[in-house]
């Protein structure tokens, strides 16, 4: 007797459940503060069981961390206006709303809090420093591929990335184009 496993859907309830709790975890940590809630606290700001989060993530820091390269790491496509300026405008104006919209100061105060909360917390940093440079070698290549001379991905950190990232975790917002456009021209 052949029995036929019922075919996963991508997306579906585990997706929408997912969704659900990414934001409980990131309206808790806009309320309260990273280290200030529980599995439990975040189950029922999500309404899921908290074996659901334990099944799926294991335990706290695991999501937390799941939450937080995941939130930073939703990129729209990096931008191919045709020049490298152009390219880093249109990319460090993309940034900048996702760090400034509803989510993006909980997240990058969750980022910061998990990078010094230990072994996981270092890997987090790890992967999402990874990932950023990945996004970002891949307008450098298409830049050096058009005969210009492109900063490596860690300049665009240190000389774009960087000052945004601090001047919304100090509160220091909103960021206004001329701020990125000069940070941008600075750096070329």
């Amino acid at each position: 007797m052949n029995e036929r496993q019922p075919a996963r859907r991508p997306g579906g309830r585990s997706a929408r459940v997912g969704a659900q709790v990414h934001q409980a975890v990131t309206d808790l940590i806009s309320e309260r503060g990273y280290g200030h809630f529980t599995v439990g606290d975040v189950a029922a700001r999500a309404g899921v069981a908290d074996s659901s989060i334990y099944r799926r993530w294991g335990d706290l820091e695991s999501l937390l961390t799941d939450v937080a390269l995941t939130r930073l790491n939703a990129q729209s496509p990096m931008p191919d206006t045709g020049s490298l300026a152009g390219d880093l405008r249109t990319y460090a104006a993309q940034v900048a709303r996702e760090i400034t919209g509803p989510d993006g100061p909980a997240v990058l105060h969750l980022a910061v809090a998990l990078s010094s909360s230990g072994q996981k917390g270092l890997e987090a940093g790890a992967d999402l420093r990874a990932e950023r440079t990945r996004q970002m070698q891949s307008m450098l290549d298409r830049a050096r591929d058009r005969g210009e001379h492109p900063p490596d991905a860690f300049e665009v950190l240190d000389h774009i990335l960087a000052p945004m990232y601090i001047r919304v975790l100090f509160g220091m917002v909103p960021l206004p184009p001329d701020y990125i456009d000069g940070l941008v021209d600075r750096l070329l």
